[in-house]
C-alpha cells in the first residue's frame, strides 16, 4: 500500500512540524511557486509528514471546539493545563490527556510511549515525546510536542 493511500494527502497547515506550538490562527495556510508557471499553489503535505501534522492539530484542538461541525469529540484536553503550574501531577495529567487523544487517531496501530519532562530552559514549558507505530508500517513516528503552560511555573 502506497503511503499516500495509508496516510492521505491534507494542505500544509502548521509550519514546523517538529517543534509546533500553537496554530497561530488567522495565518494558517501556506503557499508555494510551481518553477513550472511562476504561479501560487496551496502547498500540500503526505505520507508520515501529513499523520504528523494531523496528531499535532489533534493536540493544539481543544475537545469540543469542532462540535458545531459534527465533530464534538475531536481535540485534546491539553488546553485544561494552561495557566496551571508544572508539577509532576500536571505532567501525568498532560500524559493522560495526551493518550486518550491518540486513542481516536485512527492511523495510530499502536503507542509506544509518552514521556512527558519538564523543560530545563523553560520552566513555564513541558516537552511532550511521543513515538508510535502508524497503521499498515512497522517504522515508529516519533514527535516532540512543546507545550507551554503560560506562565504556571512551580515556585
Amino acid at each position: 500500500m502506497a503511503e499516500t493511500e495509508r496516510y492521505g494527502v491534507d494542505l500544509r497547515l502548521l509550519r514546523n512540524l517538529a517543534q509546533q506550538n500553537s496554530r497561530d490562527r488567522g495565518s494558517d495556510l501556506s503557499a508555494l511557486r510551481r518553477a513550472e508557471t511562476g504561479q501560487a499553489d496551496l502547498e500540500t503535505l503526505g505520507n508520515v509528514e501529513n499523520l504528523a501534522q494531523a496528531l499535532l492539530l489533534r493536540f493544539l484542538t481543544p475537545v469540543g471546539e469542532l462540535a458545531l461541525l459534527g465533530h464534538p469529540d475531536y481535540g485534546s484536553r491539553l488546553f485544561e493545563l494552561i495557566g496551571e503550574l508544572n508539577t509532576e501531577t500536571n505532567r501525568n495529567r498532560a500524559k493522560l490527556f495526551v493518550l486518550q487523544a491518540l486513542a481516536a487517531e485512527p492511523r495510530a496501530k499502536e503507542v509506544r510511549s509518552v514521556q512527558v519532562r519538564e523543560n530545563r530552559a523553560d520552566r513555564g514549558r513541558i516537552d511532550i515525546d511521543i513515538s508510535l507505530i502508524p497503521i499498515d508500517s512497522d517504522t515508529p513516528l516519533n514527535l516532540v510536542f512543546p507545550f507551554f503552560l503560560e506562565g504556571g511555573v512551580a515556585p
